[in-house]
């Protein structure tokens, strides 16, 4: 039977494949929020003995990544009134394609460097695709949205290999990541509004042709 946490782990990377293949805005951020459940989870599957920081930490991270991230983007989408990717710089399946292409060349990696054990090395493997599938989505995709969609899965990556430096690294700067990925969104979002408003697009191509005046 999967261990509980290798089944999460797989969750989240299933879930970037399912951001990678979605055209639909809503499921992309939807998916983001599972995501965000499932690493909420990660710490305390892994480290079974509770303390206030373990606590702090589930607690701090479901919040923002599952609950308040998504819903400051699903209102965005309303405000904006956008649905969907329609013409992304490369195609889904292409998409899909790079994507299972970084999850092979992430356990490959993560096979050679020196981690403490088998669940390290998944979790090192996982941090890599992610991080590389939300560059991805980054560069691959049209919508401003989309490209914040991509930086939250770019951040997730980044707090799974943090998991496996949890007993070196001291809470406070866990929690100031998750707090610089909310301060992050939400700065975005209010320029994303702004664009809108103004220019009547969201398509990040358009912007290449504003001048100073």
């Amino acid at each position: 039977m999967l261990p509980l946490h290798d089944g999460l782990v797989l969750g989240v990377l299933l879930l970037n494949f399912f951001v990678l293949g979605t055209s639909r805005l809503s499921s992309g951020i939807r998916s983001t929020a599972l995501q965000g459940a499932a690493l909420a989870a990660l710490p305390a599957v892994l480290h079974p003995v509770w303390s206030f920081h373990k606590v702090l930490l589930v607690l701090g991270t479901l919040a923002v990544k599952s609950i308040l991230i998504p819903t400051f983007l699903l209102r965005a989408i309303r405000e904006a009134s956008i649905r969907r990717e329609v013409e992304p710089h490369v195609g889904f399946v292409g998409s899909l394609l790079l994507g299972a292409l970084a999850v092979a060349v992430a356990f490959t990696v993560a096979r050679r460097l020196p981690v403490a054990s088998s669940e390290s090395e998944l979790l090192v493997a996982a941090s890599i695709a992610t991080v590389t599938i939300g560059l991805l989505v980054i560069v691959t995709r049209r919508k401003a949205i989309n490209q914040v969609i991509g930086y939250v899965l770019l951040e997730n990556g980044i707090y799974l290999y943090g998991l496996t430096q949890s007993d070196r690294v001291p809470f406070l700067v866990e929690l100031g990541v998750l707090l610089d990925v909310f301060v992050g969104v939400f700065v975005m979002g209010i320029v994303l509004f702004d664009i809108n408003r103004e220019f009547d697009s969201l398509d990040s191509a358009r912007l290449v042709h504003l001048r100073e005046r």
